[in-house]
């Protein structure tokens, strides 16, 4: 027999087993149950186009976190003879695409009957880890499409005519096969076609002929827009920034020596720097007049980066000492971007803008409009709506030129988020947002030099247009993310962030009589090394007439980050509250049709609340959503803090975006004794708990994070052992709460925390560094109410538990009838 822990308090004995939560061998039986049941993304050949509908009670019901982490999409289940290839990869991971409902209705009176919503989620450029397979590229530049519909060739097209011809997925035209895609250029030798990566990938790259080039590919371009008013300079971000781009300079994109590089510092003027190639001395020139731009030696300013690498460097290492008796605190960030504009507009690139006070001077200036007596009132949107139009008509000009922004934002006093996210949203870029940031805290520093770092070394595409085909009769209706919709379909990205999402709503406007449709993005950029290159991600779905079908094949985190992006946009549009409303009556009307249609309840009173087995998860996720910094209602959340997860909700892809919703809550100090050492797939994490407070013990250390931020929750009845083990300090009395550092200490459980911690935080894509806090049981007010805030399952200020909620939406589904 085991001994107990030695951080189990002592009166406690041993853990007890939590009632309605499955140990860890159930919990893992229960996932690969799951996971049996809807597989993954591969196609069942040999079965019947159906999913089995099961039905569950969800009024009593104990859910998994494990179970919900770690969650597929239904399978899909096509006709057998869907597609010539059998390649695994021949339907579309759901990490770059994937759909609300893995089965299509055949008419849109049945979409609408369902009350589901049908649409794509698209991350079309994920990053890969070290175990992702690459994207296949194909390089012959031989690129076959259809000539009506302008689809391109992919595993379900169908060869007729002794293979000399091709009949489109899409539209069913009849096309000819390119002469020389059965030679292989390579080898100058006849090469099997069904080896082609575009007939067995469902993600492929194209390297594209001249004649999908307006203009030779541009050269990535970046121009740093660095403010270095006294907030700036006295904050340590200047030099937190400068420095890290020193470090970071071989690390920008530059295979072929073309990228070009500036830097712009502002305060009440602007500070253009000369770097001369083969020079080591920077020159500074000052301009004044704002309001209508000059550029001194525009030559000089905007330089290769390799040739003027010395003189860059040199700037680099002095940029924070030559502001650093600054006393100005003006801003003319608006001045600022024009000229940035000016300097690239005639090729396109990327502004980096990094500001730690509010634009307050010049072209765009804003004032402080945060104002406490309206926040949790129905007045408190038009602080989440931009206060000038100044920056989103900026964005577009900067869209049609090809020019992307991306906005990191610092500040300890208001920001003005929800304005200036504006230029990253219509530009294709992004917004970081550091509040109270003080290089002086090294955690600070770190989190940032991370981010930057990571961002400014990732792949860059640029000149990108985003389109998406679908069989006849679908047609895409509205467009959610970052970019500027330059046509009916056509998305306009001057660049493509990393790990950014796009969600595109679908309507069925003809009967579609085919057993299966197929959709398929298609996204034309420049590659950072001077390619022009088209990326197609292709998704067949099975048809269905049957709404029990549509039910059973809800991808519940789908459509949990379609609805985020709904709400977030009618926040944008209307009222907070309005988005609230919204949320909970598309549930109550999934929720109620699903029991008349699907129950023999019908529209009578019923004491259950019944769903899908597979979207039995969702009214805990849109719980999340509605107790979300986002959402919430609240007199007490700043609105640049909401502003900014908005920003975070409409862009972050489903794998970041899930945790974002619905935090990961782990008990350390009574973990297995295998979590926190390498097992095969990595660190091994312990299970997930329910986001409820009954779990915090107070004897215990837990962990609770959300991908953005990490919570070390320390109980006030911590055995001395822990607190020594774990942060080197005598006792619980000792230990300070807030932001920090763990030490590693030369102790297993020290290790293994340490080792939880760090996988935490590189597990999943993107370039976020969330900061750790220490939490202590009956420390700081403000920090434990945001800890407990995260425990979503639980009562929280005048939101329900998740238990009340289930009787609310309970109660709702009943009146409707």
């Amino acid at each position: 027999m085991n001994a107990p822990s030695p951080y189990v308090h002592p009166s406690q004995g041993y853990p007890q087993q939590q009632p309605g939560f499955q140990p860890h061998h159930q919990a893992q039986q229960s996932v690969a149950g799951i996971s049996n049941q809807f597989g993954q993304m591969a196609i069942g050949n040999q079965r019947a186009a159906h999913q089995n509908l099961s039905t569950t009670n969800l009024v009593g019901l104990p859910l998994s976190p494990q179970e919900l982490f770690e969650m597929k999409p239904p399978e899909i289940l096509l006709p057998p003879n869907a597609s010539f290839s059998q390649s695994p990869t021949r339907n579309a991971d759901p990490s770059y695409q994937r759909m609300t409902i893995n089965s299509v209705p055949s008419t849109n009176s049945l979409l609408n009957k369902s009350k589901l919503p049908l649409a794509l989620i698209l991350t079309p450029y994920r990053s890969l880890k070290a175990d992702d397979p690459p994207v296949p590229v194909v390089s012959d530049t031989v690129i076959a499409r259809c000539r009506r519909c302008r689809t391109y060739i992919n595993p379900y097209v169908t060869f007729i005519e002794g293979g000399q011809r091709w009949k489109c997925c899409m539209c069913n035209l009849s096309n000819e096969v390119p002469q020389l895609f059965d030679w292989d250029q390579e080898k100058n030798q006849p090469a099997d076609r069904y080896q082609r990566a575009e007939l067995n990938s469902s993600v492929v790259e194209f390297v594209a002929p001249t004649e999908y080039m307006v203009r030779p590919p541009q050269p990535p371009i970046y121009i740093f827009v660095i403010d270095v008013s006294y907030s700036a300079i006295n904050s340590g971000m200047v030099a937190t920034a400068a420095r890290t781009l020193l470090e970071s300079l071989d690390r920008i994109p530059n295979e072929d020596s073309r990228t070009k590089i500036a830097l712009i510092a502002v305060d009440s003027g602007l500070h253009f720097f000369t770097l001369p190639a083969g020079s080591t001395e920077p020159g500074m020139l000052v301009v004044g007049d704002l309001e209508d731009v000059f550029l001194p030696k525009p030559t000089d300013i905007l330089v290769n980066l390799v040739e003027a690498k010395a003189a860059i460097e040199s700037l680099l290492t002095r940029l924070s000492d030559m502001f650093k008796e600054t006393h100005n605190v003006g801003n003319a960030m608006g001045a600022a971007l024009q000229a940035a504009f000016k300097l690239i507009s005639h090729v396109g690139g990327k502004i980096v803008v990094l500001s730690a006070s509010l634009p307050n001077i010049g072209p765009g200036a804003l004032k402080n409009r945060e104002d406490s007596k309206i926040l949790g009132t129905s007045k408190e949107s038009t602080l989440l709506q931009a206060s000038t139009q100044f920056y989103k008509s900026f964005a577009i000009e900067c869209s049609r030129s090809q020019v992307s922004v991306d906005m990191w934002l610092f500040s300890s006093a208001y920001t003005d988020v929800a304005t200036l996210s504006g230029l990253p949203r219509y530009t294709g870029g992004q917004t970081y947002f550091y509040p109270s940031f003080n290089a002086a805290r090294s955690e600070d520093a770190l989190k940032f030099a991370h981010e930057f770092g990571t961002v400014v070394a990732d792949p860059i595409c640029l000149e990108a247009v985003m389109r998406v085909r679908a069989s006849k009769g679908i047609r895409m209706s509205a467009f959610h993310g970052n970019f500027f919709v330059r046509s009916t379909d056509l998305l306009s990205l001057a660049a493509v962030p990393m790990d950014q999402s796009y969600a595109i709503e679908i309507q069925i406007e003809d009967p579609l009589s085919a057993p299966f449709v197929v959709f398929q993005t298609a996204v034309l950029h420049t590659t950072a090394f001077g390619e022009r290159r088209i990326r197609v991600i292709t998704l067949a779905l099975p048809t269905t007439s049957s709404i029990s079908d549509l039910y059973a094949n809800v991808d519940t985190v789908a459509l949990a980050t379609l609805l985020a992006d709904k709400a977030v946009e009618r926040s944008m549009q209307a009222k907070l509250e309005d988005a609230r409303d919204a949320v909970v009556n598309k549930l109550v009307d999934i929720l109620g049709t699903y029991k008349a249609t699907m129950t023999s309840s019908g529209s009578g009173a019923s004491p259950q609340l019944v769903i899908s087995e597979n979207m039995k998860f969702l009214p805990l996720l849109m719980l999340c959503l509605l107790k979300h910094v986002g959402l919430r209602q609240s007199t007490m959340i700043p609105s640049d803090l909401r502003a900014y997860a908005q920003a975070l909700l409409t862009t972050l892809p489903s794998q970041l975006l899930l945790p974002y919703l619905h935090p990961v809550f782990y008990s350390l100090h009574n973990m297995p004794k295998e979590c926190g050492t390498i097992g095969d797939n990595g660190v091994i994490l312990p299970v997930p708990l329910p986001l409820s407070s009954e779990r915090l013990e107070r004897h215990g250390l837990f962990l609770i994070e959300d991908g953005q931020n990490i919570f070390l929750w320390v109980g006030r009845d911590a055995v001395p052992q822990l607190v020594i083990d774990v942060f080197d300090l005598p006792s619980y009395v000792d230990l300070r709460s807030g932001k920090q550092t763990l030490p590693v200490l030369d102790n297993p459980f020290s290790q293994r925390v340490n080792a939880i911690i760090g996988k935490v935080r590189e597990a999943r894509r993107g370039p976020y560094y969330p900061h750790l806090y220490v939490v202590k049981e009956d420390g700081e007010a403000a920090l434990r109410q945001w800890a407990l805030s995260m425990l979503t399952e639980d009562r929280f200020e005048n939101l329900p538990s998740y238990n009340q909620w289930i009787g609310q939406l309970k109660d709702k589904v009943n009146d409707k009838r």
